[in-house]
């Protein structure tokens, strides 16, 4: 059992991994071929930096998912020490439920409903564009809210109420005792939600599509707008510098985690 179970995990490995191993090692490749490695090269990353329009495309991107991390990071701090605080059980529950319908809720629907709430909005004020930046932006905090609750929750559950009492009972107002005493036991939870929020905000498409306008273009969109004609290697070699990047966020997080159970 011990040898199979061995094997199943291994091969659940090589179906998780193998694309993105195959992507890595291509970005590498002297030629356009995918089925023959004629050389390794930096000729696709080279070719990358000079690809204004793709550079373009990933500087909106992550401008569109700090600003998406930040606005949902601090309104979804705000958001669960206020939940935190209800007494009444079944209004903590109704809004639980409320912040799980979009991550529940399929990628397709919150992307139409907003397009058709942007739209609306836009001709009741009289707007001569009803998409744009702005609207994406609205739409990344949307689904990136619950992530932040989700972890940042958890965190005040575990904390000792007794802490801010402690602090505000020594002199500290209400505000101080939390920034002073309540922001820093609830670190951790911020840290893996703000790194949630702008890895979600990174890699979506589908609600992004929806939304964006015509003089913003994020990434993913701008690789859906090839995959229409073809797909260079140079967009390999772009999704490897992605792939690391997300890779040394996930580290980070979880060494945070590490050293707080440490602690």
């Amino acid at each position: 059992m011990k040898t199979a179970s061995k094997v199943y995990t291994a091969l659940i490995f090589v179906f998780l991994f193998a694309p993105i191993a195959i992507l890595l090692v291509f970005s590498f490749n002297e030629a356009k071929s995918l089925s023959v490695f004629s050389g390794f090269s930096l000729k696709w990353y080279t070719e990358l930096f000079h690809d204004d329009a793709t550079l373009q495309s990933v500087r909106n991107t992550l401008l569109l998912a700090v600003a998406a991390m930040v606005i949902s990071t601090v309104m979804g701090t705000a958001a669960s020490v206020g939940i935190q605080r209800l007494r009444s059980r079944w209004l903590r529950t109704a809004l639980n439920t409320a912040t799980d319908i979009p991550m529940t809720n399929p990628d397709i629907i919150t992307g139409i409903s907003l397009m058709l709430m942007f739209v609306f909005a836009g001709r009741l004020f009289g707007l001569a564009n009803s998409l744009s930046f702005w609207t994406m932006l609205i739409a990344h905090v949307t689904f990136c809210l619950p992530y932040v609750i989700l972890q940042v929750l958890p965190r005040l559950r575990q904390m000792d109420p007794s802490l801010p009492e402690a602090a505000m009972d020594l002199g500290c107002t209400p505000l101080r005792a939390f920034f002073k005493v309540t922001v820093p036991e609830i670190m951790p939870g911020v840290l893996t939600g703000a790194i949630m929020a702008f890895t979600m905000s990174l890699d979506d498409f589908v609600i992004s599509y929806f939304t964006a306008g015509a003089g913003f273009q994020t990434l993913p969109i701008r690789i859906y707008n090839m995959t229409k004609k073809t797909v260079t290697p140079k967009m390999y070699a772009l999704a490897t510098i992605i792939f690391f990047v997300i890779l040394a966020l996930l580290l980070i997080s979880n060494l945070t985690d590490r050293d707080e159970k440490k602690k």
